[in-house]
């Protein structure tokens, strides 16, 4: 494709701007992801069917930046290539969400203990829908290749079926986290207020904690609205308006959508737990004076070791 060549409005400089913006977010998300994802397979603590999730999730956020980073390959087989496996992470990203959601919602408001078992079907769930979706995404005529994007689908047909088989899913998933996290903090609030009334009844883990992680779950829906609100406006002003894309929403756009990952790899990965597992080897390793020198993010209290609830409350059933 030509340097020269305008798509839409958007010149060839805007287009080298949106590809080095999904270049760096990218590999931000790239570098968080894989941080988790090393951390899971290093820390033998870990693996336990909590943080097994949150390692699906980072594995899948991981191979969507990596994907992303390819950035603009020439038309043909590898553009294809680069379509089809971004499409099917970034599916499976956002489907692990609604399993973690799941698993935490069964096992503190429904007080079930058979989410291990559920396992096989939380597989089939994520990897069947996201290979539906990415099969569905390429039907319809017209894929073009934007800069950044390949498979754009360019076509009238082609943009709707993109939104059944990505936005759909997408937004059905930050649906179905907003109410079940509502539950769930809703459930917790009511048992804390519980819990303070009654003099006689032991405190069963610090107030400030328990907030905190209460506070921390109420984020996660913002997680996929934040990254993803400028992604579909924008594809609602191409939907009516094609062919007049707005450079700043396009640019918000991408870099959002590529700062998934990393807004994932901290707000489910980096929990107590693996801290913990940090500081631990660390202060084995490491000279007393480095260790002073360690970012207090790094450095728990022992109150907060024993208290601190986790992002997945299973973890106290395991």
């Amino acid at each position: 494709m030509s340097s020269l060549q305008m798509i839409g409005d958007l010149t060839a400089g805007d287009r080298r701007v949106l590809a080095a913006v999904n270049g760096g977010a990218s590999a931000l998300s790239f570098v968080g992801s894989s941080f988790i994802v090393v951390c899971y397979l290093l820390f033998k603590e870990l693996r336990k069917f909590s943080f097994k999730l949150v390692f699906f999730l980072a594995l899948s956020d991981m191979l969507c930046s990596f994907f992303n980073i390819v950035g603009d390959p020439s038309n043909g087989f590898f553009c294809y290539a680069q379509g089809y496996s971004t499409h099917f992470f970034c599916v499976a990203s956002f489907l692990w969400t609604t399993v973690i959601a799941f698993t935490l919602h069964r096992t503190v408001v429904r007080h079930k203990t058979d989410v291990e078992d559920l396992e096989p079907i939380f597989h089939l769930y994520v990897w069947g829908t996201s290979l539906v979706m990415t099969v569905m995404h390429s039907i319809g005529n017209n894929h073009g290749h934007l800069g950044v994007w390949c498979l754009t689908q360019t076509g009238r047909t082609g943009k709707v079926i993109h939104f059944i088989a990505f936005y759909a899913p997408l937004w059905g998933a930050i649906l179905f986290n907003g109410f079940t996290y509502f539950q769930v903090i809703r459930m917790l609030n009511n048992a804390r207020r519980m819990a303070a009334g009654m003099a006689d009844h032991p405190r069963q883990f610090d107030a400030r904690a328990d907030m905190k992680a209460l506070n921390r779950w109420g984020y996660y829906p913002l997680i996929l609205i934040g990254s993803w609100a400028f992604g579909t406006i924008n594809r609602i002003h191409d939907f009516i308006e094609p062919g007049q894309r707005i450079f700043w929403l396009s640019f918000l756009d991408v870099g959002m959508a590529a700062l998934m990952g990393l807004f994932n790899s901290i707000a489910y990965g980096l929990n107590s737990s693996v801290r913990r597992a940090i500081y631990e080897r660390l202060e084995f390793w490491c000279p007393d004076k480095l260790r002073r020198c360690l970012p207090s993010c790094l450095k728990l209290r022992g109150q907060e070791e024993e208290s601190e609830l986790v992002s997945l409350k299973i973890q106290d059933q395991q």
